[in-house]
């Protein structure tokens, strides 16, 4: 791609535009240029190499970004910046995720697993009479940008604090509708951001299957967190303790919570509640623990089970205490996946079964790189100092 020069005056750039193959895609690219060049330096509060007092954040190079317009496809050299992200107003947020979800639909016509529900959805978004090779074709770019993400290096960085989670989908495979599983992590890094560092798929949550996520998240250059959050899965929680030695883990309190009611009869299930959560509501964990004997007395003859899983699991559960320069809310749990996930479910409702896990990693890793650069030009999830105060010992 031809960066045009910002000082070239009109008649110049017209006369570079004509002896283009495609003269008005090439002046669609110049103007695009400028447009961000415009909205970057509003978001930073300096043009290029100004030196201004109002000047917040510093130009960190480009990154290229495909950019599909109804005169044709150009390559965007979209500005990067120190801190935050940036992502250009005029591209389409949802682009990826909508073209994903449209060839999933295209995936289970050809693959012969069309239901009633599938074809209303076809027709909706006009998909009519699609051969194996347009499939293979809309799938192929989509599949390298996945792969793409999902590998990319992580160059040492060090995130700090991880997520881990799963979210489960019906998908055929071996000629069997099964039950598979996409094992997801998010990171926070130095500076407060979230990332999406794993989307990787699993047929049995197991220590091996998850040493074998850890190890790729290892190659690629991540670096031993402080602090991990999951629910109490048996292999997830032997993986942590082997991969990352040195590191915490939180033991997510709304599955804790879960477990535990889980042993209650139904008509006491919202007293019992109500005392529970006030276990993590403490300002602190030895407030915490002095609470969690309190219910213990007054209940342990009358729900023996639930109390039992809570003594077990209690310390394990109170692991965001060890970490007050964070938000608790934040670290407590692992909700953050959780509504995450819900958003993808939701939108992956609409396919029922997929035709084959390919489509169903597709489809989830799309949304999750939009999700990704949504983080990247948003607010800090915590702030660069809150992340200083928590883990400067170990850093």
């Amino acid at each position: 791609m031809v960066k045009k020069n910002s000082t070239t005056n009109l008649t110049e750039l017209l006369l570079e535009c004509v002896s283009q193959p495609d003269p008005m895609l090439s002046m669609l690219e110049w103007l695009c240029d400028r447009l961000m060049e415009a909205e970057i330096s509003a978001k930073i509060g300096a043009d290029k190499s100004e030196h201004t007092s109002e000047r917040n954040s510093y130009r960190s190079g480009y990154r290229p970004r495909r950019f599909d317009t109804r005169m044709g496809t150009i390559y965007l050299m979209v500005p990067k910046i120190r801190q935050g992200g940036y992502v250009p107003f005029f591209v389409s947020n949802r682009k990826r995720s909508e073209a994903a979800l449209i060839q999933v639909v295209q995936e289970a016509f050809v693959s012969g697993v069309s239901t009633r529900k599938m074809e209303r959805l076809a027709k909706s978004l006009g998909i009519e009479n699609l051969s194996r090779s347009q499939v293979s074709n809309m799938a192929k770019e989509l599949d390298e940008q996945v792969e793409a993400f999902r590998n990319r290096p992580l160059n040492g960085s060090r995130y700090p604090v991880l997520w881990v989670d799963a979210l489960y989908e019906k998908v055929r495979y071996d000629g069997h509708v099964i039950s598979m599983a996409i094992q997801v992590v998010c990171g926070v890094n130095e500076e407060g951001t979230r990332e999406v560092l794993a989307i990787e798929p699993m047929l049995e949550e197991s220590k091996e299957s998850y040493t074998q996520l850890f190890d790729k998240l290892k190659v690629r250059g991540l670096q031993t967190p402080s602090l991990v959050i999951s629910d109490a899965n048996g292999g997830l929680v032997s993986a942590i303790q082997k991969n990352f030695p040195g590191a915490s883990w939180q033991r997510c309190k709304v599955h804790f919570m879960r477990n535990i009611l889980a042993k209650i009869p139904h008509r006491n299930k919202e007293s019992f509640a109500a005392e529970l959560k006030q276990i993590w509501l403490a300002p602190d964990a030895k407030s915490a623990r002095k609470r969690a004997d309190l219910l213990t007395e007054e209940y342990e003859k009358r729900f023996p089970e639930a109390i039992q899983i809570l003594e077990d699991g209690l310390e394990d559960s109170l692991q965001f205490y060890s970490f007050p320069a964070l938000d608790s809310r934040k670290i407590a749990s692992s909700n953050m996946l959780e509504r995450l996930n819900k958003e993808i479910r939701r939108r992956t409702r609409v396919v029922g079964i997929f035709p084959n896990p390919d489509s169903y990693v597709r489809l989830v890793a799309t949304y999750l790189m939009e999700y990704a650069e949504d983080w990247s030009d948003s607010r800090s999830y915590f702030s660069s100092e809150s992340i200083r105060n928590a883990f400067s010992s170990a850093a």
